[in-house]
C-alpha cells in the first residue's frame, strides 16, 4: 500500500488549484463589451422618445418639427409649463386622475389579496375549477364586454361619473393570480401556527399574510396605478362633462380644440406632466416591484 510523503501532501493543493484554474475559462472582454454595449443601445432607443418629448416641451412651436431635427432647443421655453396650467384645466384633470387611480389601486389590492387568500389557503369544493375559470377571463379582451358593461352602468345611472371608472376596475383577475402565486410561496406552517394561537382566517390574512406580501402588493399597486392613470378608453366612453375629464382625456380634448391644436409645445408640456407622477412612483417602488415580480411562482 502506497503512502504519501509530507512533500507530496503539501503539493496536492497546488495541483488541485492549478487544475481548477485550467478548467475555468477567463472572461472574454469582447463579449462583455458587446453585452453592455447592446444594453446601452437598447436603453437609449427606449428612452429616446421620452427625451424628445421632454425637449419638445421646452421649445417654441416652430422649432418642434424643424428639419433637421433640433434635439436641444437653442432657448429653453420654461414658460410652456406655466402656460399649460393657464390654457388648460390641468389641476382638475390631475385631481380626477389621482382620485380614480388611487381608489382603484386600493380596491384592486384589497379584493385581489383577499380573494387570493381564499384560493390559496382555504379548501372548498370546486376551488381549483373556480380559480381557473376566473383567471381565464384575463384572455377575454375588454372590447368584448364593454358594451354590456356600459349598458349596466347606464341602467344604474353611473355614466358621466367617476364612480363608473372606479367600479368597473375594482376587481382584477390578474391581481388575484399575482397575489395567489405569492401566497403559495409563504410556508403553510405559518398559517397553522396562527390557527393554533387562536387566529381566525381573517386574522391570519391581516396579521400574517399581508405583512409578508409587501413586495407582491407593491407590484400589484404599481401595475394597477400605471394602467389606471394611462387609461384613455374608459374615460372616453363614460365621461362627458369636462370637469370630470382625466389627464389623458383632457390632453386629447386640448389637442383637438381648434384654438389649441397648433400649440404643440404646450401639448408636450402637458404630456411630460402626465408622465411625471408615474416616473416618481416607479422610482420609489422599484425595489419592491422587482422583488415581487422575481418571486412569482416560487414555492416555499
Amino acid at each position: 500500500m502506497s503512502t504519501l510523503t509530507p512533500t507530496a501532501v503539501e503539493d496536492i493543493p497546488d495541483v488541485v488549484t492549478a487544475d481548477t484554474h485550467q478548467n475555468v475559462a477567463p472572461p472574454n472582454p469582447a463579449k462583455k463589451i458587446a453585452l453592455y454595449g447592446s444594453l446601452i443601445l437598447a436603453s437609449a432607443m427606449l428612452l429616446l422618445p421620452f427625451f424628445w418629448m421632454l425637449m419638445s416641451s421646452l421649445k417654441r412651436n416652430n422649432d418642434i418639427f424643424s428639419v433637421p431635427i433640433q434635439w436641444i432647443p437653442q432657448v429653453f421655453q420654461w414658460s410652456n409649463y406655466a402656460d399649460i396650467w393657464v390654457e388648460a384645466d390641468m389641476g382638475i384633470w390631475l385631481k380626477n386622475t389621482m382620485i380614480v387611480s388611487v381608489v382603484v389601486t386600493v380596491l384592486q389590492v384589497f379584493t385581489g389579496s383577499f380573494a387570493a387568500y381564499g384560493f390559496s389557503r382555504i379548501k372548498f369544493p370546486g376551488r381549483d375549477a373556480l380559480f381557473l375559470g376566473y383567471v381565464a377571463t384575463i384572455a377575454v379582451p375588454w372590447q368584448a364586454y364593454m358594451i354590456p358593461q356600459f349598458i349596466l352602468m347606464s341602467k344604474i345611472h353611473l355614466t358621466n361619473t367617476l364612480w363608473a371608472l372606479i367600479i368597473m376596475n375594482a376587481f382584477s383577475a390578474f391581481g388575484v393570480f399575482l397575489m395567489k402565486q405569492f401566497y403559495e410561496s409563504i410556508p403553510e406552517e405559518l398559517s397553522e401556527a396562527g390557527r393554533l394561537d387562536g387566529l381566525s382566517e381573517y386574522g391570519i390574512y391581516r396579521r400574517i399574510m399581508l405583512p409578508l406580501s409587501v413586495p407582491a402588493i407593491a407590484s400589484l399597486s404599481l401595475l394597477t396605478f400605471v394602467n389606471t392613470w394611462n387609461d384613455y378608453m374608459g374615460p372616453r366612453i363614460y365621461l362627458r362633462s369636462s370637469e370630470l375629464f382625466t389627464i389623458q382625456l383632457g390632453l386629447r380634448a386640448f389637442s383637438g380644440d381648434p384654438e389649441h391644436a397648433a400649440q404643440y409645445a404646450l401639448i408636450f408640456a402637458g404630456s411630460v406632466i402626465s408622465v411625471l407622477p408615474i416616473a416618481i412612483i416607479f422610482m420609489l417602488g422599484q425595489k419592491y416591484f422587482v422583488e415581487g415580480i422575481a418571486t412569482q411562482g416560487m414555492k416555499g
